[in-house]
């Protein structure tokens, strides 16, 4: 989607501007190079609570492997679109409802992240005279990479540590409900470089065949998560993915592990699929510094303020005015773009360099794919919700 495209959108708005646009022809020829580009022992599933709309999975359907879910809700949403589609679930904490809704499903693998999980599972498929596929999830011991999330390599709520690994492989084994199939890694996110990352998976390799080995196993698949990140400080500088496909290529080439390699990525993939626009309803100064206030914020694109940056923008001037008065605006100056929220959290960029922006004028945040309107709170203050609009080779709004 280019400038031209967001202006077209704005034409006839005569309500305040707010709306998510997503680019659903764009997604579509991303993942295609992306799964193009991966070895052809790798499997490139979509991590849907980047994005779980209906058109977002229905644009991915013929286009990734599968999807990652993390709730008995995300694996409605799959099924509701496809009901054949490969499905594999993680998450520390599945209940017994969402265990039982993954086997009633055909969800192809479950990620065990402990012993009771593991032997509610156990219990769960043996009631249902079922089998469930399974990986153990890990949490190494080390993980030298550093990234925006760490979720191994140190205490947290994600996996099994590694030590206990051994144990868990035994107990998997012996256990007649579920079949070991292998183990998922994935200990940090939002990594931006690619030799870091994979480093990273050179060292997951490394566990995976350590514990073959050790018992006698042939692994069907290493799941190595997601973790490759988005840009937002650099737009133009993202990840080298060419570069680490290439890379990654060469690792599988030298060490020939028997397993597949699946890869869950969630922002990687929708991130620049989709715009958040919002309108500037006042621009006013406070002791010195200005302000820009928008017809929306973080109750619908949270992530700015989650993860504490300034979210690229691009401004697109309007030159409509209907008030007969002076329409304040800046020139070249520094503003704060804020929401329209009873609380100075509701910040989307700070202090950032406009060379002119006006009342009425329009923000388009970019990269607002994903983890924008799916992880913010909606109803708070009870403003009007976005329109989202998902831009093919027709328009359609839900």
């Amino acid at each position: 989607m280019n400038l031209q495209q967001l202006h077209n959108y704005l034409e006839g708005q005569t309500e305040p501007v707010c709306a998510y646009l997503y680019d659903l022809a764009h997604l579509r020829r991303r993942v295609d190079t992306l799964r193009r580009n991966l070895p052809s022992q790798c499997k490139l599933f979509y991590a849907i609570k980047a994005n779980s709309d209906a058109p977002i999975l229905e644009s991915l359907l013929q286009r990734s492997d599968g999807f990652e879910v993390a709730s008995l809700g995300e694996i409605q949403r799959v099924r509701a679109v496809d009901s054949a589609v490969p499905v594999i679930f993680g998450g520390p904490g599945k209940t017994d409802a969402e265990l039982e809704g993954a086997l009633e499903h055909r969800v192809t693998l479950i990620h065990v992240e402990s012993e009771h999980q593991l032997r509610r599972l156990d219990w769960i498929a043996r009631q249902r005279n079922q089998v469930a596929n399974i990986l153990l999830r890990v949490n190494p011991a080390y993980v030298p990479q550093q990234a925006t999330l760490r979720m191994g390599g140190q205490a947290s709520q994600f996996g099994i540590e590694e030590a206990r690994i051994p144990a868990l492989i035994e107990l998997a084994l012996s256990l007649p409900g579920v079949r070991l199939k292998g183990l998922h890694i994935h200990a940090i996110s939002n990594n931006l470089d690619a030799l870091t990352h994979l480093a990273l998976l050179e060292h997951y390799f490394d566990l995976a065949e350590a514990w073959q080995r050790r018992y006698g196993l042939a692994f069907d698949w290493l799941n190595v998560g997601g973790g490759i990140g988005v840009n937002y400080a650099e737009p133009l500088a993202q990840f080298d993915w060419e570069g680490f496909c290439a890379g990654l290529s060469a690792l599988i080439a030298a060490r020939q592990p028997g397993f597949g390699i699946i890869f869950e990525c969630g922002r990687f993939l929708t991130a620049d699929c989709g715009y958040y626009l919002a309108e500037v309803t006042d621009v006013k100064s406070n002791y010195g510094k200005h302000f820009a206030i928008l017809r929306g914020g973080s109750h619908h694109f949270r992530l700015p303020v989650s993860w504490q940056h300034n979210h690229p923008f691009v401004i697109l001037p309007r030159d409509a005015w209907p008030y007969p008065f002076s329409r304040p605006g800046v020139h070249h100056a520094q503003i704060t773009l804020c929401g329209e929220l009873c609380t100075p959290k509701d910040v989307l960029a700070r202090d950032a360099h406009v060379d002119d922006l006006r009342a009425g004028d329009c923000v388009a945040f970019l990269l607002a794919g994903a983890y924008g309107w799916h992880i913010s709170h909606h109803d708070f203050l009870s403003h009007p919700h976005p329109d989202r609009v998902y831009l093919d080779n027709c328009i359609e709004r839900i």
